[in-house]
């Protein structure tokens, strides 16, 4: 189905509370453990996959090898907090009135809606124990708490950082300091939850790493070793004013971070093994949104920043050296699925789908059907997983409205072949690309002359206004008023 038809059908949702429903009914069939293995800020490239030769990824590549590899698989919004509420709901942040990263300081009551049905709560009605590792970035609040919202179990932190060494996280309802390096200590805890599963219960546990968001340092020597001398080539190295050598040092300690990541999934998939539930588990591996890393002149996600020697100068809702974008760098997500005797090892699967279609997909992973009184926006990618050949819609529809730094209302809509980004609180700041010839999204053709482009430019600037007043996006009101 057409993801605006599909957001159509979406029109009248109404908020349902998890415990309203009856319990939920499962097929008869065996259903099979969840391990959802989910970084933060790892962008699509860092990958040895993925052809990036810097990348020191042998467990995650070995993942590839034995799976599905989603190549154009994509967030709705580039940032965490929002970018999480819709893999959780299948809905997006908009909706959830989650449309930038919650600060927990500025906005202390901010978190996912208590009504809020998730995929993690279903799967625990229809008798799943449920855990949650390491970040949850959707609510301090305890009526918030991720156990509000399906998880029976709970380590990590509430809040959106976490220092890479010697956190503060809470287990047992406590908060408590831990010694060592975060990444390490997160895996541990996952591998103590694996360990006292029984067989004669299915599980799903969720392991949010911390890693590789920024700080990146310290890290293990190990995951050192590799790039200590490292000399890496960068995307764009003759950009006008691009701070090299600062883009080469973020590089190594970047990647440093995602080797450590990838050394600790090693740890839990022995785990996994040694336990006997390998050949019974999906194992999935993604991230919360991209990265740009000097690609284009910036760094960091969608609230990027300027990595150059002089920054452009401030506008009145975009400080200098801020780069807020959408660009596909900050929206690709690497996704891995492996699926024993399900899935064909080594499939690579080009399809584009999003972090909304992860809410169907686990159900119907799980044999767990969706009530229907849930209103989603996603659809199940498990035929394309299958090797089915069946009709899939690769558009996509994207969100993000910064309020932190800086101050946007960016929407977009992209096809195989182009991309049009609109920012509605700021003039002059639309950008179109078209993407077969320009996948780097380097020359923006928004003010392009051509009678094929703005052809492109209206029939793009229709579908995103149709999914904006779908979702009953408030930014539609404040163009009407123009």
């Amino acid at each position: 189905m057409p993801q605006l038809a599909r957001l159509a059908l979406s029109l009248c949702l109404v908020p349902f509370a998890a415990s309203w429903f009856s319990p939920i009914e499962a097929a008869e069939t065996e259903q099979p453990n969840i391990l959802f293995l989910f970084t933060d800020d790892q962008a699509g490239w860092a990958l040895g996959a993925s052809g990036y030769p810097h990348a020191v990824t042998p467990n995650l590549d070995n993942l590839v090898k034995d799976g599905a590899y989603l190549t154009n698989a994509f967030t709705v919004t580039p940032v965490c907090s929002p970018s999480r509420a819709s893999l959780i709901s299948g809905r997006y942040g908009t909706e959830l009135g989650i449309q930038d990263w919650i600060h927990p300081q500025r906005e202390p009551d901010l978190g996912l809606p208590l009504e809020t049905v998730t995929w993690v709560q279903l799967l625990k009605d229809a008798g799943y124990h449920t855990g949650l590792v390491g970040k949850w970035h959707l609510g301090t609040p305890d009526a918030m708490h991720p156990t509000q919202f399906g998880y029976d179990h709970f380590v990590g932190f509430r809040t959106g950082g976490a220092p890479t060494k010697n956190p503060t996280l809470e287990k047992d309802g406590k908060n408590q300091k831990f010694e060592g390096l975060t990444t390490d200590i997160l895996a541990d805890f996952a591998i103590d939850f694996l360990k006292e599963q029984k067989v004669d219960q299915p599980f799903c546990l969720s392991v949010h790493f911390r890693a590789p968001h920024t700080a990146w340092l310290p890290v293990a020597e190990e995951d050192w070793a590799p790039f200590a001398e490292l000399d890496p080539t960068i995307p764009n190295p003759d950009y006008p004013k691009l701070d090299v050598p600062r883009v080469k040092k973020m590089t190594r300690e970047y990647l440093a971070s995602v080797a450590g990541v990838d050394r600790n999934v090693g740890r839990i998939l022995k785990t996994l093994k040694a336990k006997g539930f390998e050949d019974n588990t999906i194992v999935i591996f993604s991230s919360d949104h991209g990265y740009n890393m000097g690609h284009n002149g910036i760094w960091h996600k969608g609230n990027g920043h300027w990595v150059l020697t002089e920054n452009p100068p401030a506008t009145e809702n975009i400080p200098k050296g801020q780069r807020p974008n959408m660009y596909d760098l900050a929206l690709r997500i690497p996704t891995i699925v492996r699926w024993p005797g399900k899935v064909k090892p080594g499939i690579k699967i080009n399809n584009t789908v999003s972090n909304l279609d992860w809410f169907p997909t686990v159900l119907e992973m799980a044999n767990v059907k969706l009530p229907a009184e849930v209103k989603i926006h996603g659809e199940s990618f498990v035929p394309l997983l299958q090797g089915k050949d069946v009709k899939w819609d690769n558009d996509f529809y994207a969100e993000y409205s910064t309020k932190h730094q800086s101050h946007t209302h960016m929407r977009m809509y992209r096809t195989p072949e182009w991309k049009l980004i609109r920012d509605y609180l700021n003039a002059g700041r639309d950008e179109l690309y078209h993407l077969t010839d320009d996948p780097a999204e380097a020359n923006n053709l928004i003010n392009s002359d051509s009678p094929e482009v703005k052809s492109v430019i209206a029939k793009l600037d229709a579908k995103i206004q149709q999914h904006m007043k779908a979702i009953n996006d408030p930014v539609l009101g404040t163009i009407s008023a123009e």
